[in-house]
């Protein structure tokens, strides 16, 4: 078996097609790693969803922003908006089970060797992985349960900024689900910045999450979301796969047992 992780997808199925044809993939051996961002800004959401799903058990997703945003305009909460792409999946005859697959979904992974963790936007330098697993975990409860309506509509919003044991109810849910699906910038206290996009910050006391280890500076973590990156983090054991294919650059395909990456072009 060989595991592979792939960046941000958001609905471009050929690249990634064209990936795991390059490897030789096959999904009765292998494992296939996504971080997130499955779907929107590409031509084909559906197409992509649905290949994903197919995979089954040799897939291994985590929820990226724009998953969660499908998820809330599919659950009621929210609008279509102008640049989203995934009215393809809302008009879908299988439109129901898609959504209930990716409810399904988790914020993190981790490999039950504990040798690799995987979530969107990384892991905020407080939270040890033990803690991380714990708290991606309460959000996933809510995703799965009979709350979820009420979480989509509460999930918006840059604030709370910083965590606190004590916070509790939605607040505190939305700083898990901005932390996993958000993070950029952030002090070496865990504050979060979530406006700031490219790679460097006006104020000196904001840097890349990656910069402030922390208690998980140990950890070989997997991320996506930052597509100014250019898929490269500057820190031991943090691999940054999100090459801009939803801007028109590359899709990325790392794998974790030998380190090689692989890149196919994006439309």
């Amino acid at each position: 078996m060989t595991r592979y992780a792939v960046g941000d997808l958001q609905g471009s199925l050929p690249p990634l097609q064209c990936l795991l044809q390059r490897v030789g993939f096959d999904p009765d051996r292998d494992q296939l790693w996504l971080v997130g961002d499955l779907i929107n800004r590409g031509s084909d959401s559906l197409g992509s969803l649905r290949f994903v799903k197919e995979l089954g058990d040799s897939a291994r997703v985590v929820l990226g922003n724009h998953d969660l945003h499908f998820l809330a305009i599919a659950l009621g909460t929210r609008e279509l908006g102008r640049h989203d792409t995934f009215a393809d999946i809302l008009n879908a005859g299988d439109r129901e089970p898609l959504v209930a697959w990716l409810l399904q979904q988790p914020l993190m992974y981790s490999d039950p060797s504990g040798d690799y963790h995987m979530s969107h936007a990384g892991i905020p330098p407080q939270w040890s992985i033990k803690q991380a697993s714990g708290y991606a975990a309460e959000v996933e409860q809510v995703l799965r349960g009979d709350n979820a309506v009420d979480f989509f509509e509460q999930m918006y919003g840059d604030s709370p900024d910083l965590w606190h044991e004590d916070l509790s109810g939605y607040p505190r849910l939305r700083l898990i689900t901005n932390y996993f699906t958000r993070m950029r910038f952030c002090t070496a206290a865990g504050k979060l910045d979530l406006q700031h996009k490219q790679l460097s910050h006006p104020d000196t006391q904001y840097a890349p999450w990656f910069s402030h280890r922390g208690r998980s500076e140990n950890a070989h973590i997997i991320f996506g979301h930052w597509a100014a990156l250019e898929g490269q983090a500057d820190a031991a054991h943090v691999y940054a796969l999100d090459t801009g294919c939803a801007w028109g650059g590359s899709l990325t395909l790392f794998n974790l047992d030998n380190g090689e990456r692989h890149s196919c072009d994006c439309p």
